[in-house]
C-alpha cells in the first residue's frame, strides 16, 4: 500500500455515508439542528486531537498489532493485552453494525424505493440472512488478497466523495423550503416523544446535545485502520499518522457540509424529528432531485457502506493476526497466524473473524434496534481502545518512551494527549446511555473478565509482543522463515 491507499483504508471505514446517515436521527432527536450542526464539529475536535495523539505513536511504532503493540511498548504487557481485546470487540462491533446499516439502507433505499417492495414484508428472518451472505461476501474479498481490497477501497473512498458532493448538492439547491442557517446553531430539546424516542425525554438541553454525540462518535471512529495495516504499507512511520489525521479531517469536513445540507433541505424540522430513524430518507424525498438520481445515489450510500464493512474486516483480520502471532488467544494463536499459501492473506484470521461478527449481530438481536446497540458498542469501545495507548504513552514519554518518529507533537504532546483521553472518555461515555444501557453493562463485564482472567491465567502464560532487541531479530527471522515457506524471498 501507498500513502493514499493507507489513508483510503480508514477513510472507507469512517465512511460518512454510513454513520453520518444511518444515526442521523441520534443527533436530531436529541437537541435538535445543534446537536446536529454544532455538535458535529465538537466531536470532530476530539477525533482528531485522539487521531493526532495515535498518530504520533504509529510514527514510532509501525506495526501490525497497532494499539496492542503500543499499549504493551508503553504500559506493559498486561495493558497491551487489554488493549488488544477492548479493541478487537470493537472491531467486531464496526463490522456488525455497518452491515446492519448495509442491509436497512439496501432496504429502504433500494428494494422499497426503487422497486417498490411493500417494507412490512420484511422479516426479522430476512435480516439475519442478509447479513450473514453480507459478511461472508466481505470475507471472501479479504481472503482472496490484499490487492483485490486494496482496489476496492482507493474506489470507496472516490465513491464516498464523490455521493457526498452529489447529495450536498442536492439537498442545498434542491430544497423545497428557502434554507434558514440559523437551524446550524438552533438547540431544541427533541429528546422523548418530540423526537420519535430517539432518546428518553430529559429536561437538560446540555445532556441532550452531550447525547447528540453519538452521531459523530460512531461516524468518525475506525481509523486505527491505517496502523493496522502498517506491515503492508510503503514508508509507514510517514504514511500511517498521515493516513489517520488526513481521513478524520477529510471525514470531518464532508461529513459536517452533508449534515448540516440534510439540516437545512428539511421542510419543517418539528416534522422532520418526528421520523426518528428515517429522517434522511424523508428529507431525501421531499428534495426536487429527479427520482433517477434518487435511486442512483440510493445505489451508492449502498455500496459505500458494504464496501466501509470492508475495509473494517480488512482491519479486524490484522488485528487478530497480529494478536494470535505473539501467542494473545489461548488455544487458537498458532491457527489464527497461519497466512494462505495462495493468496497470502491471514485466512484462519478473515473467516473466524467474520463468524465472530455474525455471531454478535445475532446476539444484538434481529430487528433493527440491534443496529444502533452495535453502532453504540463500535463506539464505546474503539474509543476506550484509542485511549489506552495514548494514557499509558502520556506516562511513558520522557522516561521509557524517548525516541519518537517522523511525526512529532513536540511540547503538545502531553497536551493534546490530555485532551485526546478526555474527549475519547466524552464520547465513549454517550454510547452507553440509556436505552443503549446494554453496552454499558458489556463494558463493565468486560473489564471485569480481562482483570480476573489476566491475573489468574494470562500473566504468566502471556508472553507479549516482541520488545527486546534480541526479541524482535527471532521474530524477524521467524517470519524471514515462513515468507520463504509461502514462496518468497525470506
Amino acid at each position: 500500500m501507498g500513502g493514499f491507499q493507507n489513508f483510503a483504508i480508514s477513510f472507507s471505514i469512517i465512511c460518512i455515508l454510513a454513520g453520518g446517515i444511518g444515526a442521523y436521527g441520534v443527533a436530531f432527536g436529541a437537541g435538535g439542528g445543534g446537536s446536529v450542526g454544532i455538535g458535529w464539529l465538537v466531536g470532530s475536535f476530539f477525533a482528531l486531537v485522539v487521531a493526532a495523539a495515535m498518530g504520533q505513536i504509529a510514527s514510532a511504532y509501525p506495526t501490525a498489532g497497532g494499539l496492542y503493540h503500543w499499549g504493551s511498548i508503553l504500559g506493559g504487557k498486561g495493558w497491551g493485552w487489554a488493549t488488544a481485546w477492548i479493541n478487537l470487540l470493537g472491531l467486531l462491533f464496526v463490522v456488525s453494525s455497518v452491515n446492519y446499516g448495509v442491509y436497512l439502507l439496501l432496504r429502504d433505499l433500494v428494494l422499497v424505493g426503487i422497486f417498490g417492495m411493500d417494507p412490512e414484508s420484511f422479516t426479522g428472518t430476512h435480516l439475519v440472512i442478509a447479513v450473514v451472505l453480507i459478511t461472508l461476501t466481505q470475507a471472501y474479498l479479504n481472503y482472496a488478497g490484499i490487492k483485490v481490497t486494496t482496489i476496492l477501497t482507493d474506489f470507496s473512498g472516490y465513491l464516498i466523495l464523490g455521493t457526498a458532493v452529489i447529495l450536498i448538492a442536492g439537498f442545498l439547491f434542491g430544497s423545497s423550503v428557502p434554507l434558514d442557517f440559523s437551524r446550524i446553531v438552533t438547540f431544541t430539546n427533541n429528546t422523548g416523544e418530540p423526537g420519535a424516542n430517539m432518546w428518553p425525554q430529559t429536561g437538560s438541553l446540555f445532556f441532550a446535545f452531550v447525547l447528540g454525540l453519538l452521531h459523530v462518535c460512531y461516524t468518525i471512529t475506525g481509523f486505527d485502520a491505517s496502523a493496522h495495516t502498517s506491515e503492508e504499507t510503503r514508508d509507514a512511520q510517514r504514511a500511517v499518522p498521515r493516513g489517520m489525521l488526513t481521513s478524520v479531517f477529510w471525514s470531518a469536513v464532508f461529513g459536517w457540509l452533508l449534515v448540516v445540507a440534510v439540516l437545512l433541505a428539511m421542510p419543517d424540522t418539528a416534522e422532520a424529528a418526528k421520523q426518528g430513524w428515517s429522517v434522511f430518507y424523508w428529507t431525501l424525498d421531499s428534495t426536487s432531485l429527479p427520482s433517477w438520481l434518487k435511486s442512483l445515489l440510493g445505489v451508492a450510500i449502498v455500496i459505500a457502506n458494504y464496501l466501509c464493512a470492508l475495509a473494517g474486516m480488512t482491519s479486524l483480520s490484522r488485528m487478530i493476526y497480529a494478536f494470535a502471532r505473539d501467542g494473545g488467544i489461548p488455544g487458537a494463536s498458532k491457527f489464527l497466524r497461519q497466512v494462505s499459501p495462495k493468496h497470502r492473506t491471514p485466512g484462519a484470521a478473515i473467516w473466524v473473524g467474520a463468524a465472530l461478527c455474525i455471531v454478535l449481530g445475532l446476539l444484538a438481536g434481529n430487528n433493527e434496534k440491534a443496529y444502533i446497540i452495535l453502532a453504540s458498542g463500535c463506539a464505546v469501545f474503539l474509543y476506550v481502545s484509542y485511549i489506552m495507548p495514548i494514557g499509558a504513552g502520556l506516562f511513558a514519554e520522557g522516561k521509557s518512551w524517548t525516541k519518537k518518529g517522523p511525526f512529532s507533537l513536540g511540547v503538545w504532546s502531553k497536551p493534546i494527549a490530555v485532551v485526546a483521553i478526555i474527549g475519547g472518555a466524552i464520547l465513549a461515555f454517550v454510547g452507553f446511555q440509556e436505552p443503549y444501557q446494554l453496552v454499558g453493562y458489556f463494558l463493565a463485564g468486560t473489564v471485569a473478565a480481562l482483570i480476573v482472567i489476566w491475573f489468574t491465567f494470562e500473566k504468566s502464560r502471556f508472553p507479549g509482543p516482541p520488545l527486546t532487541e534480541a526479541d524482535v531479530k527471532a521474530r524477524q527471522a521467524e517470519i524471514a522463515r515462513e515468507e520463504a515457506a509461502l514462496g518468497g524471498a525470506g
